[in-house]
């Protein structure tokens, strides 16, 4: 046992609690477990549920996927990597801690919350504007009704089950609270367990490619020298299209961000992202909004997917299907791609077709129940969901890479993530300060505080190398 110079223990591998089972999940070699040590920090991330493991399990496997790509880029030994409690619950908790030009983030809106109904409790999220107005259309409530008073009046004439229903049928977002045992008797409680932690799969290994795969990863330079500043990107020369959204597909193409990457995230323009949210997620990132049903940013968007190495998405399953973007076309048309696909509610079971955030899984899971008090629901200190999923998803696409440069260049390879299966693992495993862990930056948007990332291994970057810009305002090309 050594000492931290944060003050932290650095010890062998075995605090790691769930590591070994998600560099399993990954199809890593568990010999590699050897070279992540984590620093401990009991008082990082309280909660009765141990979502302090889990954050480290899943930061703690993106640093090592991240290290042992390096080793195969520069053929070198696999670096050394670590994983930091205080950092990791620092970069958990980002959105609390970002400030953009002094002025603290909004989060949640004041209809974003637990309520009261006729049975129980029903979380509802309506941080958007759309899903605000689906959530009071369903309600039979207007614009000027969008109150606490009003919408708590009426949901507690409702059941929960009932105000889940009529939400999701407006078109909004609304999830009954249970227990865990009620969440694995739902069908969809059922459906999610019975998925893997991580989906792997290979697609078009067989079919003869009809267009050129992407060339192999070029050696990266030599570890850098003693005095030299340069970090080592295992990620770099790799073009990553980001179609994801919120949390925990942003926090994976952060990731990548960091680690060398050339993300260009891409949304739809009649579909902003919230300001203080892209800002969190955004570093190391461009952004650019195109128009998929418009001409001449469909062919701007095909010229990128042409020429990207990993698409990653954060709809709904089957969403973006009717643009040629399911995996099975993705595999035909770029193949030896990397694919990585998000969802809440996974891809099977009724609920597949359903949006989701990491507050309603939380509500729907039991995980709100295991938190709380007897007269109440609660919440994990963080939303560990979409955070620890993303750093999954980042380190499914690393992994991913690593095999395509170990020569395994057959087919495309798709991984599959889900907040429910993430608040799975979770339920299934029977006060800090952030400071040391924060930062600043100047950029478009002024001058940012922010949580650095937890992603640490020998020589690796220890930041991004650009700010989050303006949401929509880069150029679709690629650098």
């Amino acid at each position: 046992m050594t000492q931290s110079p944060g003050g932290g223990r650095t010890e062998a591998p075995s605090p790691l609690l769930g590591a070994a089972a998600a560099w399993d999940a990954l199809a890593g070699d568990p010999a590699l477990l050897s070279r992540l040590s984590p620093v401990l920090r009991e008082d990082a991330l309280p909660a009765k549920l141990p979502v302090r493991a889990l954050a480290r399990s899943c930061v703690g496997v993106c640093a090592l996927a991240a290290a042992e790509l390096a080793a195969l880029r520069t053929g070198r030994d696999v670096p050394h990597a670590r994983v930091d409690d205080g950092s990791v619950a620092a970069a958990f908790t980002s959105e609390r801690h970002l400030l953009v030009n002094g002025r603290a983030p909004v989060t949640f809106a004041p209809l974003s919350r637990f309520w009261r109904t006729a049975d129980g409790w029903v979380r509802t999220h309506a941080n958007y504007p759309h899903h605000r107005e689906r959530l009071l259309a369903a309600l039979g409530l207007q614009n000027g009704e969008a109150s606490a008073e009003p919408v708590g009046a009426r949901l507690a004439e409702l059941s929960a089950v009932e105000v889940e229903e009529s939400v999701y049928a407006a078109g909004g977002l609304a999830v009954a609270l249970r227990t865990p045992d009620e969440w694995a008797a739902h069908p969809q409680g059922a459906a999610v367990a019975r998925l893997p932690l991580v989906g792997r799969e290979r697609l078009g290994g067989d079919t003869p490619a009809a267009v050129p795969p992407p060339p192999p990863l070029p050696p990266l330079p030599p570890l850098p020298s003693a005095g030299d500043a340069s970090p080592l990107l295992p990620a770099a020369g790799l073009r990553v299209l980001d179609l994801t959204r919120v949390i925990a597909g942003p926090v994976a193409t952060r990731a990548l961000a960091l680690l060398g990457a050339d993300v260009l995230r891409v949304d739809p323009p009649h579909l902003p992202e919230l300001p203080d949210q892209h800002a969190d997620t955004g570093f190391g990132k461009r952004s650019t909004a195109l128009d998929l049903a418009d001409h001449a940013d469909r062919r701007a968007f095909e010229d990128l997917l042409a020429g990207a190495d990993v698409v990653v998405t954060g709809y709904r399953p089957g969403t973006l299907d009717r643009f040629g973007l399911a995996p099975e076309a993705l595999a035909e048309r770029r193949p030896g791609l990397v694919v990585a696909q998000l969802s809440a509610w996974g891809t099977s079971g009724p609920w597949s077709g359903r949006r989701g955030f990491d507050s309603l899984v939380q509500a729907a899971s039991g995980i709100a129940v295991a938190e709380g008090a007897p007269d109440r629901p609660g919440a994990l200190p963080a939303q560990a969901l979409d955070h620890g999923t993303g750093y999954l998803l980042a380190a499914a696409v690393l992994r991913s890479l690593s095999e395509r440069a170990a020569g395994d260049t057959g087919g495309t390879r798709l991984v599959r993530l889900a907040l429910a299966r993430t608040a799975a693992w979770l339920t299934g495993w029977s006060s800090y300060s952030a400071d040391p862990w924060l930062t600043e930056m100047d950029g478009p948007l002024g001058r940012l505080r922010y949580a650095r990332p937890p992603v640490s291994f020998a020589d690796g970057p220890v930041n991004w190398e650009r700010p989050p810009g303006h949401w929509g305002t880069d150029a679709p090309v690629w650098r």
